[in-house]
C-alpha cells in the first residue's frame, strides 16, 4: 500500500466504527482529504483501472472519495458571483491552459478530485463529478455530464446532451468506462458500470446499461454490460415478451443495441468531425 492508501485505509475503519465525523474531523484528516484529491486531480490514482483485460474498481479511492463527503460539512461557496451551497469547492481551471485544455464559460463546471487531461476540450454547459477522469483530447460537449468516478479515455467524443453515469456505492462496483477513440452521439446515456470498448461509434440517442441486450452480429453473441471494441452500435426494438394486450394494438416492443462492423463511411464522418475541432 501506498502511504496515501493506508492513510485513506485507517480513516474509512475509523468512520465505518463512528470513531470520527464531520464535526470531530481535525486538521490532520483534512491534510489527508486534501492530498487525496490533489492525486486524483493529477491522475496519480483513479478509480478504476484495467487489469488483465478486465477492468476492476479501486476501492480504497471509492472510499476515499465517500470520506470527502461524510467528514466535511456543507457550507457557502462562490462562483461567478453566485454563492451555492456543498461541501467541496470547484476545480481550480487555471491551469487547463498550460495543457492545451479548454474550457468555456458560464456553465462548466469541474467538482474538485476530477482529473481533466490534456488538449480536451469542455463546452458549456457540461459537468464532471469528482473522481471522474477525462482523457487527453476528449470532447466534453454542452450539456454533457460526466458522473462520479466515470473513466473516459484519450480522443473520445462525448455528444451534445450526454450522460455517463456516476456509480459510487458499492465501492467495489466499477464505473462507466469508456475507453479511448469511442464517439458517442448526441443524446446518449451509459450508465450502471456499462463499458464502451475502444474505437467504437455509437449512434445518437443510444441507451447503454446492464439492463439492455447488446446483439453483436459481429460474434453473434447477445452481452449485457459491455460494447466490444471496434464496434459500431444503435438502437432497435425486439419483440417483448409481454405480446399482445388488451391495453394495445398489435405487439409489445422493447429497446436493445444492435452492434455490427466499423464501416469505411462511419470512419470518415468521424475524422470530418475531428478536422472541424482542429
Amino acid at each position: 500500500m501506498s502511504a496515501l492508501e493506508t492513510e485513506i485505509d485507517e480513516l474509512w475503519e475509523r468512520k465505518q466504527n463512528d470513531e470520527i465525523s464531520a464535526e470531530t474531523a481535525g486538521e490532520d484528516e483534512y491534510a489527508t482529504l486534501a492530498a487525496f484529491l490533489d492525486a486524483l486531480e493529477a491522475g496519480e490514482i483513479r478509480a478504476a483501472e484495467k487489469s488483465g483485460g478486465e477492468w476492476e474498481a479501486n476501492e480504497w479511492v471509492k472510499q476515499g472519495i465517500l470520506l470527502n463527503f461524510g467528514l466535511r460539512a456543507t457550507e457557502p461557496r462562490e462562483y461567478g458571483g453566485v454563492t451555492y451551497n456543498d461541501v467541496l469547492p470547484l476545480a481550480d481551471s487555471s491551469e487547463y491552459g498550460d495543457r492545451g485544455s479548454r474550457n468555456t464559460p458560464d456553465g462548466t463546471v469541474v467538482r474538485r478530485g476530477a482529473n481533466i487531461g490534456s488538449d480536451c476540450i469542455l463546452m458549456s454547459p457540461a459537468f464532471v463529478n469528482i473522481g471522474a477522469r477525462v482523457g487527453d483530447g476528449t470532447l466534453v460537449d454542452s450539456c454533457d455530464t460526466v458522473g462520479s468516478c466515470a473513466q473516459i479515455g484519450d480522443n473520445v467524443k462525448l455528444g451534445a446532451n450526454t450522460l455517463i453515469g456516476g456509480v459510487l456505492e458499492p465501492v467495489e462496483d466499477a464505473p462507466v468506462i469508456v475507453e479511448d477513440n469511442v464517439s458517442l452521439g448526441a443524446g446518449c446515456r451509459v450508465t450502471s458500470g456499462f463499458v464502451v470498448g475502444e474505437n467504437s461509434v455509437v449512434g445518437e440517442n443510444t441507451l447503454l446499461t446492464p439492463r439492455i441486450p447488446v446483439y453483436d452480429l459481429v460474434e453473434e453473441e447477445v452481452l449485457y454490460g459491455e460494447l466490444p471494441a471496434d464496434r459500431r452500435a444503435f438502437t432497435r426494438f425486439v419483440e417483448s415478451s409481454v405480446s399482445d394486450h388488451d391495453l394495445f394494438d398489435g405487439g409489445a416492443y422493447k429497446p436493445a443495441v444492435v452492434a455490427t462492423d466499423l464501416e469505411t463511411e462511419t470512419l470518415e464522418a468521424t475524422e470530418r468531425e475531428d478536422a472541424l475541432r482542429e
